[in-house]
């Protein structure tokens, strides 16, 4: 079959870009034809991917995104594809990877009323009503049932429409690493103590993961847990920002920017805890890598992967309507003294062991081979 996949901007640390990336090998892996369109791309490609840069003229994110619509379909024009896979929301796909959050209501709870008068408003809340109105021809593969009722909620999207995509972390590689020895190892290398507390956080976008919520959690802790607690942060973002932010609050040397990293299952291995305090987040791929590997998870109830942690009884989640920053402040001095942290740790890796947490891209590549069936018969 053929296949056109669509996104913005790819750069290879980035949680829509790992997926978008393990799907298309695993199409290219069937025999699958694969051209992609993006505005940018960082990182290698793949033997097999056929990827073109299509310039999205402009000076605003939202005015390039309107530009690489309009010439993706010049571009597209006559072609004699199966479906037309978008990773970010537009109109005339027949196919949306759902890996953010519904815009609508992100902005009806983070933003004020006048926003909806912005020329971005209008604009991304127009791709994203193509996608997902009643009378849409569009079918959607959703990861998080709490952002599917979101969507649904917006726009009464119909039930028919919609198709699961099960986590799809490297279950294998994680797995790889879970052994005393590589924890041991990896911990004396980053300097750590024995009885060092590692909290980790990752992810790209740190304004939207809320590592400013992590830091003022870690610089609220009582003296004698802060001391030994340290914060690394594996990701791309405004490092300085935060940086200035731990100076200011006394935690500067215990706040580590790692940047983008290949070697996540060990930080994983070697870390206590993980937080994922996201002001807003469709799934959040680290929760449940950090279940596979064991690790107790601080998230807020925005997280669509919040959803794992309770199910599993492996960690806390904290409230969003509002966030407060005493709670999460509160919430992470229970986690790091709890009796509880040895039964977080068997009840992550138990529940990683009965639940389908690493098959995505094949489960996805299974979806877009029956809708192409389908929308050929049709």
């Amino acid at each position: 079959m053929n296949f056109v996949f669509s996104l913005f901007n790819y750069f290879p640390f980035g949680g829509l870009e790992r997926d978008f990336m393990a799907i298309s090998r695993a199409c290219l892996a069937r025999g699958h034809a694969i051209k992609v369109y993006a505005m940018s791309w960082h990182g290698e490609i793949p033997a097999g991917l056929d990827v073109h840069l299509v310039k999205g003229g402009g000076r605003t994110n939202h005015s390039r995104a309107a530009a690489f619509y309009q010439k993706l379909g010049a571009e597209l024009a006559g072609s004699n594809h199966d479906l037309l896979v978008g990773f970010n929301k537009m109109p005339n796909l027949d196919v949306y990877y759902a890996a953010d959050v519904c815009y609508r209501a992100r902005v009806a709870r983070q933003r004020s009323f006048l926003t909806r008068f912005t020329p971005r408003y209008r604009l991304l809340a127009a791709f994203e009503e193509a996608v997902f109105a009643p009378g849409a021809d569009t079918d959607i593969i959703y990861l998080a049932g709490q952002e599917k009722r979101n969507y649904q909620k917006a726009y009464n999207t119909p039930d028919c429409r919609f198709y699961y995509g099960p986590p799809g972390v490297d279950v294998a590689a994680i797995r790889s690493q879970l052994h005393s020895d590589t924890r041991q190892q990896f911990r004396n290398e980053l300097g750590l103590k024995a009885d060092d507390v590692l909290l980790l956080m990752i992810g790209s976008n740190f304004h939207t993961k809320g590592v400013e919520r992590s830091i003022r959690a870690l610089a609220a802790l009582p003296d004698h847990v802060r001391r030994r607690s340290f914060l690394h942060v594996i990701g791309r973002g405004k490092e300085g920002l935060y940086q200035k932010l731990a100076g200011k609050l006394g935690v500067a040397a215990q706040v580590h920017f790692e940047g983008g990293r290949d070697d996540v299952p060990r930080f994983l291995a070697a870390a206590d805890f993980l937080l994922q305090p996201s002001l807003t987040e469709n799934t959040g791929n680290a929760i449940v890598e950090a279940l596979v590997a064991g690790v107790p998870v601080l998230a807020t109830e925005t997280c669509g992967y919040s959803e794992h942690v309770l199910q599993a009884n492996s960690g806390l989640v904290v409230g969003c309507t509002p966030f407060r920053q005493e709670e999460m402040n509160t919430a992470l001095v229970e986690m790091i003294t709890s009796p509880q942290r040895q039964q977080w740790q068997e009840n992550a890796l138990r529940y990683s062991q009965q639940h389908d947490l690493g098959n995505r891209p094949q489960v996805v590549a299974d979806i877009l081979e029956q809708l192409a069936t389908k929308r050929r018969r049709g």
